[in-house]
């Protein structure tokens, strides 16, 4: 069996064959979703506890700790990771041609 191995670019979502503005925007969550789930492990939080600190329901860390990233918009994850006492910033680099 031969296998074609193709180079990534470095956005998983690209590959799969979203739009690039779409694959931005879920690379960016997908970021922010895998940022909280450390910090709530580092911090040794209980899911109650984190959904105290992040001030959401239990069942909403859960949801977030499963990565069920379709749960969850930019925007809120920018929230919580701002209730997590982290700050966001925007960083904008030109395309890669």
């Amino acid at each position: 069996m031969t296998r074609k191995i193709t180079r990534s670019s470095g956005n998983v979502f690209v590959d799969l064959g979203f739009p690039p503005e779409e694959a931005t925007v879920l690379a960016m969550r997908a970021e922010l979703m895998a940022s909280l789930r450390s910090l709530i492990s580092e911090r040794g939080w209980t899911q109650q506890e984190a959904a105290r600190q992040l001030e959401i329901g239990q069942s909403r860390v859960s949801d977030l700790v499963r990565g069920k990233w379709e749960k969850f918009s930019l925007d809120m994850l920018l929230v919580l990771a701002t209730r997590a006492g982290q700050r966001a910033t925007l960083v904008l680099e030109p395309a890669a041609s």
